[in-house]
């Protein structure tokens, strides 16, 4: 096969179809031979091309339309090709504008003095049209790669408004949410005349695991319960929901842990057998791999006798009158993890002065710093720092206690308790 030159037409770079990164090219040379020369050879490749006699022209082309790619001389009257770059690259703009510096220098520290100031590149002067091709598919690349970037950035700043407005809606959302999961708490405190019951949830997001609730038995007995269900956020805040339910109040033909009799009105099933139901009705009915710990009170508020059932709650703390304090309890397997477990009961005597917190592992859990955990024994410090303190002054106090305890008020775990207090008998007169 005979080796055929290629025509000027085949030679032609069309760059304005190929690629759009480079359309409008200004050159600046005080030449004005020279600018008809690199113009030439520039529009023949199907770019359009506008031209300055000096630097001062250029700027203000600039900046009424500015240009794709800049080719300026280095050495013209007035301002410098050099004191043009360095103006040209604090112009604000919406894209990158490529710089070709023309210069019959090669020293290299000027060179780099060229670079400093702005300069993407050089062309040695006379200027080659097949180095001026080279150079300019060179910055169009970089252009196009600019304005990729710049494309994908503005995608990825409105996905992320997007995100932030949708944020926004599930945040207020989950604002109300924690306020119905709040109200499932009716009642903060309650004086029922021989003793007083006060309750504290504090989840460590908008909407937690934890749940803490009284329910009226008779005229002097009523049920304590305090859950901890596994994980946190929402599914674990809807299975606390679902929960109550079992546990209400309000509606007591639904309450497990009430017997109704011939003559309807209710008494307690022994705790133990209200949370083997609890099992049961968990693992029967709930397709989840939620588990929650439990502890489920009956208190006899006439006697002071309180019977109790633990499902891998913590054990609940009694602080006598003397200020002194004691763990009671017998462990014992979460809800939801063994079909047909049972669980025992106990009992504990309350005489007058003393009480009864049920907590979660959000208190006994809480870590200071270094990583120390509270555990029983730091509880029991502060609750004795807390003797004088009743009510709910005392749990908003032990919520302080914590805080400085773990050096931060934002609990890693949701945090609830109930404070069953047995009034003291006051003397006469």
């Amino acid at each position: 096969m005979s080796n055929v030159s290629p025509s000027s037409k085949d030679l032609r770079l069309d760059l304005r179809d190929s690629t759009l990164a480079i359309q409008n090219v200004l050159i600046v040379d005080d030449s004005r031979l020279q600018r008809r020369i690199l113009g030439a050879s520039l529009r023949k490749w199907g770019f359009i091309v506008t031209e300055a006699e000096s630097a001062e022209e250029a700027l203000r082309i600039c900046h009424a339309n500015p240009p794709d790619l800049v080719l300026s001389d280095w050495m013209m009257p007035g301002m410098t090709g050099l004191e043009f770059c360095r103006e040209f690259r604090v112009m604000p703009r919406d894209n990158y504008g490529y710089f070709i510096l023309l210069t019959s220098k090669s020293d290299k520290a000027e060179i780099a003095d060229g670079l400093d100031s702005g300069a993407d590149d050089f062309l040695t002067k006379p200027v080659n049209p097949g180095e001026l091709r080279a150079r300019i598919a060179a910055g169009e690349r970089i252009l196009q790669m600019e304005r990729e970037l710049t494309q994908k950035n503005r995608l990825v700043n409105s996905t992320l408004g997007k995100l932030r407005a949708l944020y926004e809606l599930l945040d207020n959302d989950l604002i109300e949410a924690k306020k119905l999961q709040q109200s499932l708490i009716s009642d903060r405190h309650r004086d029922h005349g021989t003793a007083e019951v006060s309750m504290l949830l504090r989840s460590s997001g908008h909407v937690g695991g934890d749940l803490v609730g009284m329910f009226p038995v008779s005229d002097t007995r009523i049920g304590l319960y305090g859950i901890d269900v596994s994980g946190h956020g929402i599914s674990s805040a809807l299975m606390t929901a679902r929960l109550a339910g079992y546990l209400s109040g309000a509606a007591p033909e639904q309450n497990v842990a009430l017997r109704r009799l011939p003559d309807g009105s209710f008494v307690p099933r022994p705790p133990g057998q209200t949370i083997a139901a609890l099992n049961d009705l968990f693992l029967s009915e709930l397709d989840t791999e939620h588990y929650f710990t439990l502890l489920l009170a009956d208190v006899d508020l006439a006697t002071g006798r309180v019977v109790m059932a633990q499902a891998g709650h913590p054990y609940p703390a009694v602080q006598r009158a003397d200020g002194s304090v004691e763990m009671v309890g017998c462990g014992g397997l979460p809800v939801g993890l063994i079909p047909g477990a049972e669980f025992e009961d106990f009992e504990v005597q309350l005489a007058p002065g003393d009480r009864l917190m049920i907590h979660s592992d959000g208190v006994t859990e809480c870590a200071a710093p270094d990583g120390t955990l509270l555990d029983d024994e730091g509880l029991a410090l502060m609750l004795k720092e807390l003797r004088s303190t009743r009510a709910m002054a005392c749990l908003e106090s032990l919520i302080w206690k914590l805080a400085g305890f773990a050096g931060d008020d934002a609990f890693a775990d949701d945090v609830s308790a109930i404070l069953l207090e047995i009034k003291p008998i006051l003397p006469n007169g």
